[in-house]
């Protein structure tokens, strides 16, 4: 199993770059307007309105802004579940804007890792099934596929958990498997949404510093969306998205969470 256990570091400079990005989105009439026999044709959204954002070394970085910034948007897009109107996004290499459908389903299986804020686990499944579905769904080996997925849930303190099912183990237990799942392919970079909304304070604290840690001894990206300061405070760079754009970026790993509260307000209000 050793191809599963070497990250896919990429030869390129950047392992995210996301240059001139847009998009818009079609939201329809809504229901009161319509009813009373107001607008009921769609309008647009510019979610994204030309984001440019470079990584170039690995770490845990932190994505921020408010409600309706466009910082799930930019998310979704780097994960490929959704395709700019305009623009590029390379992510460990790959030119995720330029992908064909059967392609992005491998890209989103195989080359890069999603940690949820719903922890997205099947309640069927127990925490080794559900860490080894990414291999399942591609075809390998079961035994092999064991054998890594044992690995990385002993390695994430779980090994007493492996077969629990998701109803039997703790919210933070519970984003441990996802975690496990996010990183079964070893892929370069991981992306994070929210992670710790439905986590007490206790469990979001652990997470963040396994998230951090993570990133460190695998030499991947984990690049999380948050609107937490002290969630960004364990992270060792902090972009501001406003508007759909960014605002600006600043080193944030050692800032209290009032220190970069109000350094990411600054930026927000000078962008």
């Amino acid at each position: 199993m050793h191809q599963l256990m070497t990250p896919n570091i990429p030869s390129v400079d950047a392992m995210i770059s996301v240059r001139g990005v847009r998009k818009t989105y079609a939201v329809a009439g809504s229901a009161a307007a319509r009813k009373s026999g107001g607008q009921t044709g769609s309008r647009d959204v510019e979610a994204l309105r030309g984001v440019d954002l470079e990584i170039r070394e690995p770490g845990f970085y932190a994505v921020m802004g408010r409600s309706g910034s466009g910082k799930s948007t930019l998310l979704h897009l780097l994960a490929g579940l959704d395709r700019p109107d305009v623009g590029e996004l390379l992510v460990g290499g790959s030119a995720v804007h330029a992908m064909k459908e059967d392609q992005l389903v491998r890209y989103r299986r195989c080359e890069i890792g999603v940690i949820f804020q719903q922890f997205n686990l099947l309640p069927t499944l127990d925490a080794l099934a559900n860490t080894i579905l990414p291999g399942v769904l591609d075809g390998r080996p079961t035994k092999e596929l064991e054998i890594r997925g044992r690995e990385l849930l002993s390695e994430l303190g779980l090994r007493d958990r492996i077969h629990h099912r998701p109803e039997a183990l703790s919210g933070g237990e519970q984003q441990r498997v996802a975690i496990a799942r996010a990183l079964f392919f070893a892929p370069p970079v991981i992306l994070a949404d929210e992670p710790t909304g439905n986590l007490d304070s206790t469990s979001s604290a652990a997470l963040w510093r396994l998230l951090e840690e993570t990133a460190a001894q695998r030499k991947m990206v984990v690049l999380m969306v948050t609107h937490e300061a002290i969630a960004a405070s364990h992270c060792r760079r902090t972009f501001i998205l406003k508007d759909g754009r960014v605002a600006g970026d600043f080193e944030s790993h050692g800032l209290d969470p009032s220190q970069l509260a109000h350094r990411s307000s600054e930026l927000a209000r000078t962008a």
